[in-house]
């Protein structure tokens, strides 16, 4: 209820400063650096796919060394001691749909566990929140049939009423459509085995972006990976306990 009176009674502010946003907002490159290589030593542990928008490709920061899946990919490889296959496949601006057909088009390698970084573009581009979790669905079948995926994680969205560049009350209401993503996604993941939604309380702060104010600056983007690195040793130790004749 408070979403549909939130946008009848503040529309036109609501419109106007979404309009001055996109307007006024620096538009910040996608970070250079190769997107697929190989890090750790050892025998291959995992095959690991970031999919999605900016955040996914590393806006914010300068090189993908700074970004999110090579540091993921380190994080992985440390924890797991072995190598890890990585591979990128991201590009700002997409939607949950943008992003289905972003993998559809690409070449992705197979892969073990995939993280796709999807949501805020929805929000921003009044995509209806069921036309998104049907198009996320969509992702995760179309990775186990043509990658095949066997762990498909997806983050929720941040605190978006943090974003420094948000002024009130568009903070207020993007927080509030980002809460209501974060729980319609957990409910849509949690009778799926191969689906997991990821919390991503108290990760963001707003000292913690770049100066766009919307994107991510390293720090923030070392701490989101540490949080996917966590979830993902935990999936895998409840699939080995779930499934203790398949190895990875």
């Amino acid at each position: 209820m408070i979403d549909l009176a939130a946008r009848i009674a503040l529309a036109p502010l609501l419109y106007a400063q979404a309009r001055r946003l996109k307007r006024t907002a620096p538009a910040l490159p996608e970070p250079g650096g190769p997107r697929r290589g190989v890090v750790g030593r050892g025998a291959l542990a995992l095959r690991l796919l970031v999919a999605g928008d900016s955040s996914a490709a590393g806006v914010g920061a300068r090189t993908q060394d700074e970004a999110l899946a090579l540091p993921l990919a380190r994080q992985l490889a440390a924890r797991l001691g072995g190598r890890v296959r990585w591979q990128l496949v991201a590009e700002a601006g997409l939607t949950s749909e943008g992003v289905l057909h972003k993998l559809m088009r690409g070449h992705v390698q197979p892969a073990d566990v995939a993280v796709v970084i999807c949501g805020v573009n929805d929000i921003t581009k009044e995509q209806g929140l069921p036309f998104a979790l049907r198009k996320r669905q969509l992702i995760a079948d179309w990775l186990r049939a043509h990658a095949g995926v066997r762990d498909i994680l997806f983050p929720a969205l941040p605190e978006m009423e943090l974003f420094p560049a948000l002024p009130q009350p568009l903070a207020f209401y993007a927080g509030h459509a980002a809460r209501r993503n974060n729980r319609a996604q957990a409910r849509w993941a949690a009778p799926q085995s191969a689906i997991t939604h990821v919390p991503m309380d108290g990760v963001a702060h707003p000292g913690l972006f770049c100066p766009d104010g919307f994107h991510p600056a390293p720090p923030l983007y070392a701490r989101v990976a540490e949080r996917l690195a966590e979830a993902i040793i935990a999936v895998a130790a409840r699939q080995s306990t779930t499934h203790p004749e398949e190895t990875t």
